[in-house]
Order: structure tokens, then sequence, then C-alpha cells
């Protein structure tokens, strides 16, 4: 798929819920929504050796790696070695307001430092051969957005970024903590629309408060080159996943039910649970998948309860499944 159509509808980067886990639970309900990887820090693969953090399945792509940091050389070495893994773009983050992010000098207080994210990104593309992409805010702090998004989108276009993420809301550094940095700022989607006219060289995808497939295709109607959801697409993951590859891409393939999604998921259950994996480390991520279903709050009940427990297995599943079975739609 080219890469400006797998950007149509992404699930966000998400610290501890986009796991490769994660993420095979989503490819089985969407073949084409384009996926993410949590954040990965640079100095976690170049200093610490995580290629573990790495590890995907090719099911898995369209799939990004996000990098956190601000070292360009750094930066570029984690670049390198993303690409040689074989993800499709690596993304650098310049929107996480959380303090651990602050104290390592990247996230969303980077966006202080435009001049410093197009040497970081500048050093990626070059080492990597990779499309480099940047998700950020809108602004931080007291920042006028109307004067610090497009200066910070022509600095570091100017390094040769072409795709951009924006969450449309400003990150506020200092007393909020990074949930409230998602709920509190207020949306500011027209202003990021207005990059599109102000930059029309560049691909502009849109995230934040989006919670449905039909506002995606409302987004996209206004000329957004991409969506981007995310908690809704955890929480609530049939529904916004489901029907995209018919919505977004025009495809005909069937549309899986949620129990279909179930059988789908067996073979990767089985094999993490042969490596000697807890059933919990999967199904924590499909807790949502019969979300507003009857017998939705029984699903959750049986597999939180009972996932966590020493050798639980397959027949946890099917107890749950046993609940909904009936009325799966």
């Amino acid at each position: 798929m080219m890469a400006d159509q797998a950007h149509r509808l992404s699930v966000a980067p998400m610290m501890d819920w986009t796991d490769r886990h994660c993420r095979m639970f989503h490819r089985q309900i969407s073949g084409r929504a384009q996926l993410y990887t949590e954040m990965v820090t640079s100095a976690a693969l170049v200093r610490g050796g995580a290629w573990r953090l790495l590890a995907h399945d090719p099911a898995e792509h369209p799939l990004v790696l996000q990098l956190g940091g601000s070292d360009p050389a750094e930066l570029a070495e984690a670049a390198r070695i993303g690409a040689a893994q074989g993800y499709d773009e690596i993304n650098l983050n310049v929107g996480c307001p959380s303090d651990r992010v602050q104290s390592g000098c990247f996230g969303a207080v980077l966006m202080k430092r435009p001049d410093l994210v197009a040497d970081c990104v500048a050093a990626m593309r070059a080492a990597s051969g990779a499309e480099i992409t940047v998700k950020c805010r809108i602004g931080v702090d007291d920042d006028d957005p109307r004067v610090a998004l497009p200066g910070f989108l022509e600095t570091v276009a100017a390094a040769g970024v072409r795709h951009f993420v924006i969450h449309a809301r400003k990150a506020w550094l200092a007393g909020l903590s990074p949930r409230e940095n998602r709920e509190i700022p207020p949306l500011e989607h027209d202003l990021v629309a207005q990059m599109l006219r102000d930059f029309p060289a560049l691909r502009l995808s849109l995230n934040g408060g989006i919670g449905t497939l039909e506002e995606a295709r409302r987004w996209l109607g206004r000329g957004f080159h991409g969506v981007m959801i995310g908690r809704a697409a955890y929480h609530t993951p049939h529904d916004v996943l489901a029907g995209a590859d018919a919505a977004i891409w025009g495809m005909h393939t069937p549309v899986p039910d949620r129990a279909e999604v179930v059988a789908r998921m067996r073979p990767h259950i089985d094999r993490h649970l042969a490596a000697g994996g807890r059933l919990h480390a999967i199904t924590r991520h499909m807790l949502g998948l019969f979300a507003g279903q009857p017998g939705a709050r029984a699903w959750r009940r049986l597999l939180s309860e009972g996932a966590t427990r020493p050798g639980a297995g397959p027949e946890l599943l099917d107890a749950a499944l046993a609940e909904v079975r009936p009325k799966a739609a």
C-alpha cells in the first residue's frame, strides 16, 4: 500500500497499550489500518540494546516505529536499526507531555526547539533511508498556536519531513498530568485544517478527540490526508476498525464479526502460550471487543479476573466467549 494511502486511518501509539499483542489483535479487525508501536526511546535501542522492543509479526504491516529522543546521532542510529528490522516508517514523538519524557528532553518539550527537531529528522533520514514522520501538538504552554505550529512545520519540513500527525491540542508541560493533557486543553481542529491550506505540499493527519469511523470520514472529506484514532480504537476496537477497510479504502472484503476476530487470534495466543507467555498479556487488549453488546460485562469480567492466574489458557477464552456468542454481532 502506498504510504499516503496507509495514513488514511491509523491507530495512535499509546504507551502500555499498543504493544505487539495489541497490534496483532487490531490487525485481525482491520487489514488496512496503519498501526504504531508504543514509543521506544532511542537510548533504549542504542545504549540499552533493547531490540526486543522491536519484535513484531509480519502480519502487523503497515507498521510504524515511534521513537523518542533528542540526540540526532542517537536517533539516527535508532532509526537505522528500526528500518533494518523492517518497519515501514519511523515516527519521531514531539507530542508526549509526561514528566518522564520532559526530563529526557524529548516529547512535546521539543516543540520549543524546532531547529533541534530538524537536526534530528535530517540525521534520521540520512541514516535509515526510511520515511521519517513527526507527531506533534499545536504548541506548548503559553505558545500562540497560530504562530508556533506553522513555525514548527516550516522549520521541520525544511529538513525533509513531508508527513506530520498533529494532535489538535496544546500540551501543558507543568500543571497537567498526561491524562489531563489528553482531555483538558481545548481541541483546535480548525487551526490544523488551516495548516492544510498554508502548507499544501505536506501530508497532514489529524489526531485528538476523534472517536468514530464516521468522524474520521468527515475529516478526510475536509482534505486531511489521514486521521489517527487513539483511545476509541482501543476501548471499542470493533466499532472503529471493523468497517474501516470498506469505508476508508473501498475494500470489499467481508467485515469480521466479533466471534470471528476471537477465532483469528487463536493461533497467536497458542504460539504465545507455547513460548511460556501469559494469557493476560494478550487478552487485556481484547476486553473492549464486545463493547456495547449483550454479555460484554461478563466477557470483561471473566478475562480480567481469570487471565492473570497461573496456567490460564484458551479454555478461559472459550468460557468468556460463551457469554456472548449467542448474541455476537
